[in-house]
């Protein structure tokens, strides 16, 4: 919903540094594969309960997936950069709430389940027609600069991090917070289901 506005938001600075970044010889796919890698590593912090060290490899996780973006327009876009970046992506965003459950099993085990669930209708329902609208060369003018149609709704990637970091904060609300979530996943399914039918129909 948010994800619009906090990309003109932070654009000019993520702009700049990959600037920097393309005057060395670091590629974009390096950049993807160093966000994922930085994921795995809050999955991994967050499943010993290391809920602050989390919370900030995250963080830096998400930086480098905007800049690897913004690297490969300044140079070469490429589809299998893309193909590499969305892939990688979905692996982290389905590693976070499981690492919730390794690190409280008991209480964290089904709302992560519930939320990973959703997960995959929000992916499904995203990717899907991003398939038939590169088919039927459908455009989104809001995202002119990604690589296939970009699917909005009312959890998109700014809301998915700070759920995340929501959940690093305050790890003993996990529970409430995820099933919060993923009543705002669900609305995005069903929207995004709804607009997509229409849109092909």
């Amino acid at each position: 919903m948010f994800d619009g506005y906090t990309t003109a938001l932070i654009k000019p600075a993520v702009d700049a540094i990959a600037v920097v970044i393309n005057k060395t010889s670091i590629k974009a796919d390096a950049i993807t594969v160093c966000a994922f890698i930085l994921g795995i590593f809050a999955a991994l912090s967050i499943a010993l309960q290391a809920y602050a060290w989390g919370a900030a490899l995250i963080l830096v996780s998400r930086l480098c997936d905007a800049l690897d973006g913004a690297v490969a327009r300044q140079t070469a876009a490429t589809d299998a950069g893309a193909y590499l970046d969305i892939c990688l992506d979905f692996l982290f965003y389905a590693s976070v709430p499981l690492a919730f459950a390794f690190a409280n099993p008991a209480v964290n085990a089904l709302p992560a389940a519930m939320l990973l669930a959703a997960f995959i209708g929000t992916g499904a329902s995203f990717l899907a027609f991003a398939t038939l609208a590169a088919k039927r060369n459908i455009q989104n003018p809001q995202y002119p600069h990604k690589s296939f149609y970009f699917m909005g709704g009312l959890a998109e990637a700014t809301e998915t991090l700070v759920f995340f970091i929501s959940f690093c904060i305050w790890p003993e609300h996990f529970a409430l917070l995820a099933y919060l979530f993923t009543a705002l996943c669900c609305v995005t399914i069903g929207t995004r289901i709804y607009v997509g039918w229409r849109t092909l129909r």
